[in-house]
């Protein structure tokens, strides 16, 4: 960690070299590259969550900017001033994931209110489709997306518009590098708002704004931000429609193989860790006999090795359903008669969690060998199976009973009605300082195993450092070819 804040003060320095020169967008490009950088380093997640420093330079870019703009008020962006509006800053709107999602149950939860959505288009352009249809029909809510140009240019779009009107409320729902939408939301706006820390993995700018209210999405993250980052902070859970329980009777009730399935994108599982998803789901469909259904996009690679391990075993190729994308998890889950829910690995994914809890599905949850927020323990009702070793994983579906399961839906959709209906944000959004939700206390049966880890990066620095050298032998006998 003294490494990091040392590269970091070296980055801030040149960031205030570049700002005083007044090149805004040099300075917000340096560090949202630097920030690109530390996200997709594994070594780093679940490792590094926040800056002090790199939230503050971040201001000092929004100041000397917005300074030069100030007279811009009255006559900038007239078709929404003098209107009372909530204001969501987003990077961009995509159907993965739930960040988008996320958004839409802000929005649902205040039909009564005008929404719009400002997007900085930062990391790539939004899905413009996917928004047709997530806003089908609300008239209330609209979408801005900032128009072509520079960092600079993109802010200067965003603090004009906030500078144009007294909005009731900004939430800041920025991907973990926009430096454009925290450099854009500063104190002397004078708005009141919302940091919504849903980049919740990996560093993200804007966790020490203490200017926002800081908005946690899971115990795990409300305790490691309060507790260890120093932030003074909100839980909020998270919340998806209620899509209705149907206990079905699935094949294996009726005395049939076991179905399971897994929602998650290739970004949560294709992580170098000391265990792969592409290698334990093979292993499952042996062991159960049955199906397993994937919700998510996986990488062409990722799907060769799936499939290459059930050839090996012997499993029919029949037996693992791709679903590349669903607009419900839930109801996929209920559609294709899940039995038990097995949560993504290495890195948990929150909100697909809730939904096969809301749908009445039971689930099984990873314990991660360093990470809580990775784990989710949390997130899931006490008595779901949790796992760290595949060996036992494979023991716990051989030996599962229909009695267990039908228990087990019933947990799961209490803990979803406990925690995740809508009408807790809307409570929330519409009364928050009367409205006071307990924070569900950390599991104290967590035990990082900090040795396996470091032996795991171990290997993993010794597989780049093998690989390096390969391909430096190769370029060499490439030039060697050529010239």
């Amino acid at each position: 960690m003294i490494i990091f804040d040392r590269s970091v003060r070296s980055l801030i320095q040149q960031v205030q070299t570049v700002l005083d020169t007044g090149n805004v967008d040099r300075a917000l490009r340096l560090v949202h590259n630097f920030v690109d950088q530390i996200v997709a380093e594994p070594i780093c997640t679940a490792q590094v969550f926040a800056s002090h420093g790199l939230d503050n330079i971040c201001l000092a870019i929004g100041r000397r900017n917005l300074a030069s703009l100030m007279g811009l008020r009255n006559n900038h962006q007239a078709e929404i001033a003098n209107s009372k509006n909530i204001i969501y800053l987003v990077s961009r709107l995509q159907r993965s994931g739930g960040h988008s999602r996320l958004v839409q149950d802000f929005i649902r939860s205040q039909p009564e209110k005008n929404h719009i959505i400002l997007s900085t288009e930062i990391g790539g352009p939004s899905d413009d489709d996917f928004y047709s249809r997530l806003f089908s029909g609300q008239q209330n809510v609209s979408f801005v997306q900032a128009p072509y140009g520079d960092f600079a240019m993109r802010l200067n779009w965003l603090q004009s518009i906030l500078l144009s009107s007294q909005f009731e409320h900004v939430y800041l729902f920025n991907h973990h590098q926009d430096s454009v939408a925290v450099a854009a939301i500063v104190p002397e706006l004078g708005l009141k708002g919302s940091f919504i820390h849903h980049g919740d993995h990996h560093l993200c700018l804007g966790v020490h704004l203490k200017h926002l209210t800081h908005i946690d999405l899971h115990p795990m993250g409300y305790h490691y931000c309060r507790d260890f980052l120093g932030v003074y902070n909100q839980y909020l859970p998270l919340t998806c429609e209620d899509k209705q329980c149907v206990l079905l009777q699935t094949e294996f009730v009726n005395g049939g193989s076991l179905t399971t399935a897994t929602a998650a994108g290739y970004n949560k599982i294709e992580i170098p860790y000391y265990i792969s998803y592409l290698d334990v789901i093979p292993c499952i469909l042996k062991a159960t006999g049955g199906r397993h259904v994937h919700i998510g996009k996986l990488t062409p690679w990722g799907l060769r090795r799936i499939y290459r391990n059930m050839r090996k075993l012997g499993v029919q190729k029949s037996r693992f359903i791709y679903i590349e994308w669903t607009s419900s998890v839930w109801q996929a889950l209920q559609s294709q008669q899940v039995d038990v829910y097995i949560a993504s690995f290495p890195y948990g994914a929150g909100l697909t969690l809730i939904e096969a809890m809301g749908a009445g599905v039971p689930v099984i949850v990873h314990e991660h060998m360093f990470s809580r927020v990775l784990s989710g323990i949390e997130l899931a009702y006490a008595e779901a199976y949790r796992w760290s070793e595949p060996e036992n994983l494979l023991l716990h579906l051989t030996n599962l009973r229909p009695e267990r399961l039908e228990r087990e839906k019933q947990l799961s959709r209490q803990q979803y009605e406990r925690f995740h209906l809508p009408k807790i944000l809307e409570a929330y959004l519409r009364k928050s300082e009367a409205f006071p939700l307990k924070t569900p206390e950390l599991s104290k049966n967590f035990s990082p195993r900090l040795d396996d880890w470091a032996s795991c990066i171990a290997s993993e620095v010794n597989f780049r450092y093998l690989a390096f050298k390969y391909l430096k032998r190769f370029a060499k006998k490439l030039r060697s070819i050529f010239h």
